[in-house]
């Protein structure tokens, strides 16, 4: 029986399949090396990078819920002189396709950040991570205003000349698909769509919450029918490509995402349990196809 091309073209960049791990629960994309073959996948979204390393939030930092998991990593990272200078050349060497995940609490930090992405070389596709949850300056707070939101995408469109740049969304707004086209109008190459959703727990044998910032992101199972719609109304509403992450735990939510207008997908907490669903979801693909979006 014939398989089917499943290359997909973001940008620039063209993928071999468009199944993806999401940044975060993979590291910097060599921890699961020897549970998932990840050559055979389209690709890593690495840990997001930051410019001078982080040691990410004290306390509790993962909690599970009936419907998901609650994290509060707060952009834990070794800072991009450790990331490009050893990090990288490990991906390379081993055959795996990075996305090179970015953030920065603030302006100045932005700008050495991308400085020092475009001079590592082997990066040809990023993902600015523009909605984390989970530090106090940058991440969300760069995502859900407009203004900062196009001017972190146009710098790094600048400064990365030739790269693919996806924009990372919050879906932690009033209306997702505003942001999506801001993004678009200001060189974005796709939109990733979603990064965690807001919630807590509380502790009641210690009577406080559970995180020391109270609020942490909720990813996994329950988010799903949430990601599905922002895919849905961002597709229809921007040109360039959507990529579809949030609570994905079997083939056919993979399915969904592609029917629901994504041009590729990321998994992220499921591998925790599962880590043979990636490529359970790429050998699916090669024997169906990729579902076409549905019409309106």
């Amino acid at each position: 029986m014939s398989r089917h091309s499943l290359e997909t073209k973001i940008g620039a960049v063209t993928l071999s399949n468009p199944v993806l791990l999401a940044s975060g629960p993979a590291g910097y994309g060599l921890e699961y090396e020897g549970m998932i073959d990840l050559v055979r996948i389209g690709g890593v979204v690495t840990k997001t990078i930051s410019f001078e390393p982080r040691e990410g939030n004290p306390g509790t930092r993962l909690h599970e819920t009936g419907g998901g998991l609650l994290n509060s990593i707060g952009l834990e990272n070794v800072g991009a002189d450790v990331f490009f200078s050893s990090k990288m050349p490990a991906l390379a060497e081993a055959g795996i396709k990075p996305v090179v995940s970015l953030a920065a609490e603030d302006w100045d930090g932005y700008r050495k950040l991308l400085d020092a992405t475009a001079k590592a070389g082997g990066v040809d596709i990023v993902e600015l991570n523009l909605s984390c949850p989970n530090v106090e300056r940058g991440g969300m707070a760069v995502g859900t205003n407009p203004e900062l939101l196009a001017k972190y995408v146009r710098h790094a469109k600048d400064i990365l000349p030739g790269m693919t740049v996806l924009a990372k969304l919050t879906p932690n707004v009033s209306d997702i698909t505003a942001l999506a086209l801001v993004a678009e109008e200001a060189g974005a190459d796709g939109i990733t769509a979603i990064n965690t959703l807001l919630g807590m727990d509380l502790d009641i044998s210690a009577g406080r919450p559970v995180f020391k910032r109270v609020r942490a992101g909720l990813s996994g199972p329950a988010v799903l029918p949430i990601a599905l719609d922002a895919v849905w109304r961002i597709s229809r509403t921007v040109d360039i490509p959507v990529v579809g992450v949030g609570g994905i735990t079997s083939v056919a939510d993979a399915m969904k995402f592609f029917m629901a207008g994504a041009a590729a997908i990321q998994i992220g907490t499921a591998i925790f349990y599962d880590p043979a669903l990636p490529e359970k979801i790429v050998e699916a693909l090669e024997e169906t196809g990729i579902p076409d979006a549905l019409a309106d």
